[in-house]
Formats: C-alpha cells, structure tokens, sequence
C-alpha cells in the first residue's frame, strides 16, 4: 500500500526537537525526509546524552537516546550551507522538493539564501515553514527560544505544580518537553494543510510558526478560564479547576487518580466507597457545588479513599465503571498489557548499532498503514546518495566536496 505522504519530499534544515519532531511525523506518513545536518557536528541532540546507544562492535556511544526519539525514517546528509558551494547544493535540492523545515533564528538564513524569497525564487511551489521562539516578527522575534523558557513565559507552568503552600509548591516544567512538541504537530498540521491548499493553487507559501504562540494557544480552556471570569488561574497540583473529584488521591499503601467527569459517575463512587450520604448533601450533588466546595468534599473523599489499598479502588471502581488509574512509571508503562496489545514498543534496524528501540505512532490508518523504513541515521549516512541519485553528482564530483569540507 502507498503510504499518504509518498509523493512529497522533505528537506529538513532543522536540528533538537520542535522542527526534527514534525520531520519525523512526515516520516512516518511516507514522506521522503532529508535531513541537512552540520558536518562533523550534526543535529545539537545527537550529543544529548547519557544515555547513548553503543555501537556493536566496538562499544562506543553512537546516538544519543534523545537524538533517537525524534529522527527515525530521514535521510542524513551533512552540508556546510556557510559555504557558496553548500548553499548551491541546497538550491538544486529545493527545485525538487515539496517542502522544507527550518528553525534558525530569524534572518540568518537570508545571509545564506536560503531564506524564503530565495528558495521560492527557485521553486514556487515550495512549502516552507519556519519554527522559531517568538514567530518571524514582533519586539522579541530574535530572541532564541527554548521549550523550557516558552513553558514559563506561555503560561503553562503558572498552572502546572503544587500551590505555594504545600511541600514541593511552586511553579513546574512539564516532564517532556511539550511546547516543542505541541509545535511540531502544529507544523505537520500545518504543512499538510498547505499541500492541500497547492492544488488548488499551484503555490507554495511561508508557514510562520512560534513556539510562545502555540504555547498560548495550548492554553486550552485554562485560557478560557481566564478569559470568561477574568482570574488568573493559579497552582492547583493534580486537581482539575472545572471538575471535582479529578485528582491523584492517597491510599492505604500508594496513590490512584480518580477522574470523575459527570454527576452519575460520582454517585456510582459513592456507592462503591459506602458514601450515599455525599450524593445526596446539595454541596455536593452537581458538578458546579462540588467545585464551590471543592476543599470540603475533597477532605471528606481523601479520608475515604485511604483507608483501602489501590488494588481494591481500582478493582471495584473499574468495576462500576468509574475512570480511575494508576500512576505508572515509564517501566510500567511498556509493561502495560494494552500498550502491549497496540503494539507501540518497536524496533528498528541500524546500520551500526543493530536493533534500535522505537515508540510507535499512534495512528492507525485502515488502509494504509505506517510503515517504519529506517533508523535514526548516522551522521551525513546518504550524503553520497542523496547527491548521486537526486542531483547526479559523480564520484569526482564528491571527492572535491569532500576535500574543500563543504560536505
């Protein structure tokens, strides 16, 4: 089966994990991704580490552990695109590609030409999107942007973490970095759109993304919150601001989340726990009075739930069809029967390092599925390749560019 993206091809000048995560993501739709990486050096990630995968023979760290998360299915060729020549080459790739990928900060391609009016000069069907901090314009659009500091500055860790006053209070990253991950699926959104839109058109376009805007825009209904009732959403920890009870809860001998979403579900808990008495007290009833309540009725269900072990909150909740869980660790998570059963734990073979852990994608298509073609590469792994079947290049021809280090 022809995978949905076979026909478009890729070229990513993009490098650690917003644009690389979007590459991949096209990737995995069929889309034939070449990665420009520096020579010698390559993507930044590729020296994120411990923890390195090991090459088979002679043990060595190769790839980074981070690096592998976000490549899989791409091309590697290393380009100095500083150099005249390395600025050539990516010129002739552009006249065949559909798209390309970039997050260099804003204006330094232009010194290259490898900016958009240059390349769309060359091919005005290109699709070029570009992911930066702080977007292509604005009084912060050259400052350098990172997950962490676009987490902060877009509001998300003002919501995320324990109040002030409780152990551990105060404002938290999320564990992974999600900013630049919510961006790179904005940018698959993105470009896939524009593609759709060129058939129509004929015309590639600009794609201008940022990551404190999609971070804003991820705000969900925490920005809503604000917006409607004009306060400021502040540290709740686990506890959701619309919906009581939506919370971890301590038992007898660990911890268990307990998400009740309507006023039924939270009748059926109560008659689980042997509580009637909450459903039937009016600050408790709906929705609305337990989230006016919340401390109150939250108390009362803390002192409940921990008198009973997990085991038995998750049994009989799951039971009555009450949406609980538990806390995995990430060990826990591979080892659960339906991450099993959905087969998102693979494998793929590398050229050095032999079989290469990989975590799936999630989607499943009924008619044509994802098919995983390729390892991470190694650094610059298709240069020749990629010079000699798209561009025709010789092997004199490489030699050279070799010997001036422009590849």
């Amino acid at each position: 089966m022809s995978s949905p993206l076979s026909h478009i091809r890729v070229l990513e000048l993009s490098r650690i994990l917003a644009g690389p995560w979007a590459g991949q993501m096209l990737a995995d739709l069929g889309a034939e991704i070449i990665k420009v990486e520096k020579p010698l050096q390559g993507d930044d990630t590729r020296h994120w580490g411990p923890p390195y995968l090991n090459n088979q023979q002679d043990k060595t760290p190769t790839e980074s552990a981070y690096f592998l998360s976000a490549n899989r299915g791409k091309r590697s060729i290393t380009i100095d695109i500083r150099q005249p020549e390395g600025q050539a080459i990516i010129h002739q790739l552009v006249a065949s590609c559909d798209v390309l990928i970039e997050n260099f900060k804003v204006g330094n391609l232009q010194k290259y030409h490898l900016d958009y009016a240059s390349l769309s000069a060359i091919n005005p069907q290109l699709i070029y999107c570009s992911i930066t901090g702080f977007g292509q314009d604005g009084p912060y659009a050259q400052r350098a942007g990172y997950d962490f500091l676009l987490q902060g500055m877009g509001g998300l860790m003002s919501v995320t973490g324990e109040p002030d006053h409780l152990p551990g209070g105060g404002p938290q990253k999320v564990g992974v970095a999600l900013t630049d991950i919510l961006t790179g699926m904005y940018a698959t959104t993105a470009i896939q759109a524009a593609i759709i839109e060129r058939e129509k058109s004929g015309l590639g376009q600009h794609i201008d993304l940022a990551l404190l805007d999609v971070q804003v825009a991820c705000l969900a209904n925490q920005a809503m919150n604000y917006l409607v009732s004009d306060e400021t959403p502040k540290l709740m920890g686990n506890a959701h601001p619309n919906i009581v009870p939506y919370q971890t809860f301590q038992t007898a001998d660990g911890f268990i989340i307990l998400t009740i979403g309507n006023d039924s579900q939270f009748a059926d808990f109560c008659e689980v726990a042997q509580c009637q008495a909450l459903i039937q007290d009016p600050r408790f009833t709906t929705n609305q009075a337990r989230v006016r309540n919340r401390e109150i009725v939250i108390e009362q269900l803390a002192n409940i739930i921990q008198a009973k072990n997990s085991e038995f909150w998750l049994q009989q909740l799951e039971t009555k069809g009450v949406p609980c869980g538990p806390i995995n660790d990430i060990a826990q998570v591979f080892e659960n029967p339906q991450i099993k059963h959905r087969k998102m734990l693979g494998e793929l073979t590398h050229p050095v390092n032999g079989k290469v852990p990989t975590v799936a994608n999630p989607i499943n298509f009924s008619r044509t599925p994802i098919v995983y073609h390729q390892a991470p590469p190694n650094l610059g792994e298709h240069t020749e390749k990629v010079l000699t079947e798209l561009l025709g290049y010789d092997g004199s021809a490489i030699s050279q560019l070799r010997h001036t280090k422009i590849i």
